[in-house]
């Protein structure tokens, strides 16, 4: 049986400045849970309604209380946040830049995105989404036991790298025609305003994913989520 105070710790990790307080994030279902793990990161609490190992076991009922997903998952577990890194590690390969972005689903995906592309670390600006909301958590499916993500102020970042920065914009030039660098960041900007005015000083290469629509009605932009793998599979297919 799961005690009123783990519930109560657990329901109050969906608030940001109880899980910056407590240093500690929910992860839930088999698949994020075990990735997590296998990582290294280290459990605080694990609650399962299954055998699963150094889990305090709990009824279906408890997990749908204590869960933030529709459909609970097996396993839920509370992890300790890895410790802040004191100084900020520039790019040595190919890296992402977050400007913003602000849908933790979108961020979510991003981080997936990034794994699945092989590319290790993800920057994020001080306003993009945390990575520890339930929702970003659950929507890397594990990958953020894979993926460095380092939030940093993009401006002092980009002031220091001597690579190239690459942005998405719609006054850029065709990804499919630019030559594109196995090292160097790649900035996604804000769902609704796109790489904000004093990052896009910083962007060396402009690039843009050309719309192949003909007609007069056609969508205006790509979901940022989206328009980040079809620049991650182009950068990667140039491999």
């Amino acid at each position: 049986m799961i005690s009123k105070n783990q519930m109560k710790l657990i329901r109050s990790l969906e608030l940001k400045k109880n899980r910056k307080s407590e240093q500690l994030f929910v992860a839930e279902g088999p698949k994020v849970v075990g990735d997590l793990l296998q990582a290294g990161f280290l459990p605080h609490s694990v609650f399962a309604t299954t055998a699963w190992p150094g889990s305090q076991q709990i009824t279906e009922e408890e997990l749908r209380r204590i869960s933030f997903l529709q459909h609970p998952q097996e396993v839920l577990a509370v992890f300790h946040m890895p410790a802040a890194t004191e100084s900020l590690p520039l790019p040595t390969s190919l890296a992402l830049a977050l400007d913003g972005v602000q849908d933790p689903g979108n961020v979510g995906t991003i981080i997936r995105i990034a794994d699945w592309f092989g590319i290790d670390t993800v920057y994020c600006s001080a306003d993009t989404a945390d990575v520890y909301n339930p929702k970003v958590v659950q929507a890397t499916m594990g990958s953020i036991a894979h993926v460095h993500i380092v939030y940093c102020d993009l401006l002092e970042l980009l002031q220091q790298v001597s690579c190239p920065v690459y942005g998405t914009l719609l006054d850029g030039k065709n990804i499919y025609e630019q030559e594109l660098s196995q090292q160097g960041i790649i900035v996604m900007g804000n769902e609704g305003n796109g790489i904000s005015a004093a990052v896009r000083e910083h962007i060396t290469h402009r690039l843009l994913i050309p719309n192949y629509h003909a007609g007069d009605h056609r969508a205006e932009s790509l979901n940022v989520a989206i328009a980040t793998a079809i620049t991650c599979a182009e950068f990667r297919r140039r491999r």
